[in-house]
């Protein structure tokens, strides 16, 4: 198994840094925040199209460029570092995943090509976004394919022109397809802390969807592990921009006529964040390399977003307290990434759900043995 990036996934990573440090600076993440949609069409035209970043992780035989959860994370990672605002989670990541695992061969062949080349924008409305075993409770569809119920958060759902959503049936959960314009669905714009990453609410009533694909506890779970390595990769990104900029801000922040960061207590504080930086750092990666050497459910997709978000949320607050009163202040870009970790820390999960998930599992592997 792969246990460090290759020389080409290291280049792969210099092309993306320097295209998102050209094209998400904090001017224009402040200025999309204010949007209705928040993201740049023109940019999210160039990521997808340009430099095909929707479709790295899908696979080829679907217009995809067939690299997987590594390659993933690496776009996920400087996307947390610049807080990119697009739709790229929700559609390339949540959508993409949800049909190549839930959607029968018809619909990966129709529909995952229009996700891999960013022609169309989607998002997955699932009823839950806490924990894979509560998928399922407040959306139904009936025999004939009409949807009832409510999603209360949905990724860019404002913005994105096809739902693709988990409901239940009467012998488990399907996936379907519904224009987000469609009779019967309604979409409301809900508040955020974080203003980088929009939210809707998605209501149903009698909607006529498509089924495309079926919903097994197996993929689910599946599901569950990619897009919660990939959330890690963002959360760590954002974490190391964090910790970049509050260490060059302590060396240049002067109090009783030296830098503040040669104090021997903030320096403790910058190791002590590095260090945890590392260890979630690490997690993270062997994550993303262990989904991408087997198919088997392991511990350590749960343990990389557990790991991730307590770093994340934990390296926001230092940050905001050593630059003192400055961080607390609206034009100081670090209430941005504070906002993102606090979000980033309950998506898909809380650390305390991600490691109950981690026991259950250890549990059944124990009782199989």
């Amino acid at each position: 198994m792969q246990t460090v990036l290759s020389d080409d996934q290291v280049q792969f990573k210099h092309v993306v840094h320097r295209f998102f440090d050209t094209h998400s600076t904090t001017t224009a993440v402040r200025a999309l925040a204010e949007t209705e949609t928040g993201f740049d069409p023109l940019v999210w035209s160039q990521l997808s199209e340009t430099l095909g970043l929707t479709g790295t992780h899908l696979p080829e035989q679907y217009g995809g460029h067939g690299f997987g959860p590594v390659e993933l994370g690496i776009i996920q990672e400087e996307m947390g570092r610049t807080l990119y605002c697009g739709p790229f989670f929700s559609s390339a990541v949540m959508a993409g995943y949800a049909l190549e695992r839930f959607a029968d061969d018809a619909a990966k062949t129709e529909r995952l090509p229009q996700i891999a080349d960013g022609s169309i924008r989607a998002t997955l409305v699932l009823d839950d976004l806490n924990h894979p075993s509560q998928v399922g409770r407040l959306i139904a569809a009936d025999q004939a394919g009409a949807l009832t119920g409510s999603a209360p958060i949905v990724l860019d759902g404002c913005s994105a022109e096809v739902f693709f959503i988990v409901a239940r049936e009467d012998s488990g959960l399907g996936l379907y397809a519904l224009a987000a314009k469609a009779p019967g669905a309604e979409v409301s714009a809900q508040d955020s802390i974080d203003m980088t990453r929009k939210v809707a609410r998605v209501t149903l009533q009698e909607a006529a969807g498509t089924r495309i694909g079926s919903v097994t506890p197996q993929s689910l779970n599946r599901f569950w592990d990619l897009t919660s390595v990939a959330l890690a990769h963002e959360m760590i990104g954002g974490a190391s921009r964090l910790l970049d900029e509050t260490v060059e801000y302590t060396k240049g922040r002067y109090q009783f006529g030296r830098p503040i960061g040669s104090f021997q207590a903030l320096k403790h504080r910058c190791a002590d964040l590095l260090m945890n930086l590392e260890f979630a750092k690490a997690a993270t990666q062997h994550a993303g390399f262990c989904l991408a050497a087997s198919d088997q459910e392991t511990i350590y997709p749960s343990m990389a977003k557990a790991m991730a978000a307590d770093c994340f949320m934990e390296m926001a607050r230092a940050a905001i307290q050593l630059r003192g009163g400055i961080g607390f202040t609206w034009e100081n870009d670090t209430h941005l990434w504070f906002k993102r970790a606090k979000c980033d820390e309950v998506l898909l999960g809380a650390p305390y759900r991600h490691r109950a998930r981690m026991m259950d599992i250890l549990q059944e592997t124990q009782d199989v043995a």
